[in-house]
This record gives C-alpha cells, structure tokens and sequence, in this order.
C-alpha cells in the first residue's frame, strides 16, 4: 500500500505536533500543517492529501468554512474533524457539509488511528 498523505490543521502547535507523531509512527506521512483554516485550505490545494485532520476552533477561518471550501474545491475530500466536548452541533454542521467523521479531544492515538482508517478504506 502506498504511503498515505496527511494535512494536519490546528492553531496548536502542541496539538499539531501531537498528530504528526501519531501519524508518522503509523505509517502516515503528514504532507502539511495549517495553523488556521485558511491555510488548511491553500495546503490542501497545494499538497491535495490522502486525508485531513481538521480543528474546528481556529483562528481567521474556522475549521467549518475551512470544510465547506475544500469540500468545494473537492469533494471527495476526506476530513476528519477535531473538537472539544460539547461542539455536538458544530459537529452535525460538519457532517452535512462533507466531513467523514470526528473526533472528540482529548483523544488516545489509537482513536485517531482507528478512525484514518475507517475513512481511508
């Protein structure tokens, strides 16, 4: 199997560090980072990755606008989003607009990895 590509999106940089180490352990390669959804959304063009992980809470743009633009651009897109506990219907708005699935932080690496999968397949 190929090796996968993978853009991280979060305005943190703890966070960000977190899932590129989780990623690459698993055989992932993570292709870019975006500390804000507008950048996600010019990565994305740039690297067009295998997948995304996508925070919702970001600055300039949100990780919502961020998903309806790449859904846009592409929409067989495969974002996975990142939110705190609590976000139940940014998490809805995510799903209608494209997202594939999502995880609810804080999360154990093999969550996440479940999840890549389940939505690489």
């Amino acid at each position: 199997m190929d090796m996968k590509r993978v853009l991280v999106a979060d305005d943190s940089t703890f966070m960000r560090k977190f899932i590129k180490k989780i990623l690459e352990i698993n055989g992932l390669q993570v292709v870019g980072e975006a500390e804000n959804g507008a950048a996600a959304v010019i990565k994305y063009k740039v690297y067009t990755p295998d997948i995304v992980t996508m925070d919702i809470t970001m600055p300039e743009m949100t990780g919502l606008e961020a998903l309806k633009h790449i859904m846009e651009y592409d929409p067989r897109a495969k974002v996975i989003m990142l939110t705190a506990m609590g976000q139940k219907v940014m998490m809805e708005e995510a799903i209608m607009l494209g997202a594939k699935s999502f995880i609810i932080k804080p999360f154990k690496d093999d969550e996440l990895m479940q999840v890549i999968r389940k939505v690489l397949k």
